[in-house]
């Protein structure tokens, strides 16, 4: 972590790198799903976690690392950089990711208890105001945005092979 809470100028040029890409024609279909600078006692450990509709692959991952690597050149700071997909369980940042992923079957962590339990899972039903909609069994249960302290898709492998199965049979 950067001592006092200060940013670097170095943390503060990855940032800004970081931010810039989506803007980049290359880049344009990748969105930054989370980015951190921790400094350590050697070097600073760069994180960037990415995803884009399909997915993303290793050459991309390479490709943003590349773009990465030649904006800090003019800095003499050693650094790690890990670049990752958001992956299957990708978690949801912003209230505009709870209404791009609705209808997906969701985890959410909360900072307080809501009908005794910290972890909901459910079905997303998008943000109404102030509060994420999970729907369950139970019926729909909002979550105020305000106590989310993580929030992940969850990824079903055996609905996955069930649609996997049905489409051979279609065919």
């Amino acid at each position: 972590m950067e001592p006092y809470g200060e940013k670097t100028l170095f943390a503060e040029a990855f940032e800004r790198v970081v931010h810039a890409l989506p803007h980049q024609p290359e880049f344009r279909d990748v969105e930054i799903v989370g980015s951190s600078a921790h400094r350590g006692r050697q070097q600073t450990a760069l994180h960037v976690t990415v995803d884009r509709e399909g997915g993303v692959d290793v050459g991309t991952c390479e490709r943003i690392a590349r773009s990465i690597n030649a904006a800090l050149d003019a800095f003499p700071d050693p650094y790690t950089l890990e670049i990752e997909s958001a992956g299957l369980d990708r978690p949801l940042t912003k209230p505009s990711d709870y209404e791009r992923f609705s209808g997906r079957d969701v985890k959410i962590v909360t900072t307080l208890a809501i009908e005794n339990a910290k972890t909901h899972r459910g079905k997303l039903d998008g943000v109404r105001g102030t509060n994420v909609i999970l729907v369950r069994e139970k019926g729909e249960l909002p979550i105020p945005l305000a106590v989310v302290k993580s929030a992940n898709l969850e990824y079903d492998v055996r609905a996955d092979l069930q649609r996997a199965k049905q489409r051979e049979k279609n065919r």
